[in-house]
């Protein structure tokens, strides 16, 4: 299991880095092997006001369809439009190429985890 430790985790899989007041945010690796061949995602607008701990994108899979929720709040200011015409780079990719939308970062939710905390998690759930 792939849990980078410059990153921070809601128990809930999604990532995120932060670097200034930006936070790049994806799913870990855990969770795209848990949902098996990503074949389509729905990002948020940029522009878009997000609040931590809500729905603002979705992944489906060839098994469910995921909400992500945001671990931060503030204004979507970028999206990853790569992954419209190639969503399998979340499979490929999760912290790299498979990132999902990035947000000018206003708060912070109160339920993030270190890389520890979160291998704890995503452990129990295996």
């Amino acid at each position: 299991m792939n849990i980078p430790q410059n990153l921070q985790y809601l128990k809930s899989h999604e990532w995120v880095h932060l670097e200034g007041d930006t936070a790049t945010v994806g799913i870990s690796d855990f969770a795209q092997e848990q949902l098996g061949d990503v074949v389509y995602v729905e990002l948020p607008k940029v522009g878009q006001i997000a609040s931590s701990d809500e729905t603002l994108a979705v992944v489906e899979s060839v098994k469910t369809a995921s909400d992500i929720y945001s671990p931060v709040s503030g204004e979507v200011i970028e999206v990853n439009a790569s992954l419209e015409g190639s969503p399998e780079q979340i499979n490929e990719s999760p912290y790299e190429l498979g990132w999902l939308f990035k947000v000018r970062v206003t708060g912070l939710s109160s339920e993030l985890l270190d890389p520890s905390s979160y291998h704890l998690v995503a452990e129990a759930e295996a």
